[in-house]
């Protein structure tokens, strides 16, 4: 997007949760608890994936990868969120706008496509388990992390040098953060390549790979129901079903988002639907794939020791 696209546009008003003042206090607690857990949970589960040898396997390379996705993404839009909380004129500069709007598109991308190579990961690990550690070697799971990683980039740089943005009237910005989409509602230009471009984008990053993880996660239940022992099998309905709950809200959110027709779209329920996908997931994610899981809490106990 070229700054000769912009009609006297140097800065943005994010209205965030000032349309709610009487929300203001209770929306600034929930935000900063939700982020610390991000922080503390992600950055442990980093720590801790490196520190312990025994954690150096396919699976926690992918959660590292995640842990790392959810903790840059949580800290490009949370913090900003919390200092406009109780600004009196919450403006952020359009080169900021953009660079935000940048880097979370990429990072929510990226996730969304690493978490059906988790998927793939765990069909593998269920369906065919004594050529696991073949299939799933070093170089592929590095293979898969890298094409998320680049897959997110070159999309993410279509949508944002396509963006024609001509500005009418005021430009103030119904979100919580600069937004893709949000920015697209302030031009008076025709959007129908922008919007055509983000529908195609989302199928490709958001319907195809939900789709593929419900598959995935169809496979492993009809695994788990071959499994005697109805503790074991309770144990896997449950791990599963929470780790498809969290992939639900997250792919479910941003679906709803992306995938309708913009002129149907509620700004103030669009911008409430983003926490689930921008805020909420994050935090949950390393309590759902990785704090529960025994290896991870041997290594917490091997970390309490060495520190005592």
């Amino acid at each position: 997007m070229a700054m000769d696209n912009v009609t006297a546009v140097f800065q943005f008003l994010l209205i965030g949760i000032s349309n709610y003042p009487q929300w203001r206090d209770t929306f600034f607690t929930l935000v900063l608890i939700i982020y610390l857990s991000t922080l503390l949970g992600n950055g442990f589960m980093i720590f801790l994936i490196h520190f312990d040898p025994n954690l150096h396997t396919p699976i926690y390379f992918f959660l590292s990868n995640l842990s790392f996705l959810d903790l840059c993404y949580g800290t490009a839009s949370m913090p900003q969120a919390l200092v406009h909380c109780f600004s009196t004129h919450p403006y952020l500069s359009y080169p900021r706008c953009l660079a935000q709007t940048s880097v979370s598109l990429a990072l929510a991308t990226a996730e969304c496509l690493l978490l059906a190579a988790m998927a793939y990961d765990c069909v593998v690990a269920i369906s065919n388990p004594l050529r696991y550690s073949v299939v799933m070697n070093g170089p592929v799971c590095v293979c898969l992390a890298a094409t998320s990683w680049g897959t997110s980039l070159v999309l993410t740089a279509m949508l944002i040098l396509s963006l024609r943005l001509h500005v009418c009237g005021a430009n103030v910005i119904n979100h919580f953060a600069c937004e893709i989409l949000s920015l697209i509602k302030l031009t008076c230009s025709d959007t129908s390549l922008n919007e055509f471009m983000i529908l195609i984008t989302s199928i490709f990053t958001l319907l195809l790979p939900f789709g593929f993880v419900l598959l995935s996660y169809i496979r492993i239940a009809m695994a788990i129901i071959r499994i005697r022992s109805p503790q074991g099998r309770l144990k896997a309905f449950t791990t599963c079903g929470s780790h498809l709950t969290v992939v639900t809200i997250l792919y479910g959110a941003a679906i709803s988002m992306y995938m309708k027709t913009q002129s149907k779209s509620s700004p103030d329920q669009d911008k409430f639907i983003s926490v689930f996908y921008g805020a909420l997931t994050p935090m949950l994610n390393p309590l759902i794939y990785s704090l529960r899981k025994k290896d991870v809490k041997r290594a917490i106990r091997k970390v309490m020791l060495k520190r005592t």
